[in-house]
């Protein structure tokens, strides 16, 4: 599986509705039911709608 570093846009939500801190994210999967789960860490994780996901723009090209 390949993970991919995203950023959120402004004023996303997780899927209970609560706001989650902007940061830098790294996208772990898209479960069955249609949530991105985005992890800052081991321990700081999220589920929130993948339209709020955006590739973070790090000058790194992949190639």
């Amino acid at each position: 599986m390949s993970i991919e570093n995203v950023n959120i846009k402004p004023e996303t939500r997780n899927h209970k509705g609560f706001f989650i801190q902007e940061a830098d994210y790294k996208l772990m999967k898209i479960d069955d039911n249609g949530w991105a789960l985005i992890c800052v860490d081991d321990a700081v994780c999220h589920y929130v709608d993948p339209d709020d996901l955006q590739a973070t723009s790090d000058g790194d090209n992949g190639q």
